[in-house]
């Protein structure tokens, strides 16, 4: 399979995106309960989504990091979702991209993207990279207040699929289905995706 070195892979349908996150049950279960975030859930802080589940279990050791051992999926509204895209900057600029333009952008920015290497079920490397977004001001309280739709604990779902794992077994009809995600041209420049 030959896959865009920066392309979003994700679970989506018409109207919502699913992106992932892990926490401490103390804020994973009251916002699994209210199905949003609420306190002790900070606003102030950026929060980090990510759309590839395995860049997410990358990120958490299968839900067992300190802190993350909570792991959500999060339906979003598509629409906030490419709010979030039109509103950001990369972290890092990329080569050739005017300095000053970008560092303008990026103190204007709510949301900052980064590529960075998808990952296996194993945690090991791919030749091609995965989105996260990273969500402060303006695009917190867009994803808190309007954009969420649903918030599902998955971390028993997490935890068979560790376990199979640890047992050798092939895990790829466990993994939750993602498809390349439909980007408008200016959007994909936006966010440095890889474009045909």
């Amino acid at each position: 399979m030959n896959v865009p070195y920066r392309q979003i892979r994700a679970a989506f349908t018409d109207d919502a995106i699913t992106v992932y996150q892990a926490y401490d049950p103390a804020i994973a279960a009251p916002a699994v309960a209210a199905q949003r975030f609420v306190p002790p859930f900070r606003r102030e802080r950026m929060t980090w989504i990510k759309p590839s589940f395995l860049w997410m279990m990358y990120r958490c050791g299968w839900a067992t990091k300190p802190g993350q051992t909570r792991v959500l999926a999060v339906d979003i509204a598509r629409e906030g979702f490419e709010w979030a895209l039109r509103h950001s900057c990369l972290s890092h600029p990329d080569p050739g991209t005017d300095h000053d333009v970008w560092k303008r952008r990026l103190r204007e920015s709510p949301v900052r993207i980064q590529w960075d290497p998808e990952r296996d079920p194993h945690h090991n490397a791919l030749p091609y990279r995965s989105l996260q977004v990273g969500l402060s001001g303006d695009a917190v309280a867009g994803y808190v207040d309007r954009w969420t739709l649903r918030i599902t604990d998955l971390t028993d779902r997490v935890e068979d699929i560790r376990r199979a794992l640890r047992a050798g077994n092939d895990v790829t009809g466990m993994l939750p289905t993602e498809h390349p995600y439909p980007l408008p041209v200016e959007l994909a420049e936006t966010i440095g995706a890889s474009t045909p």
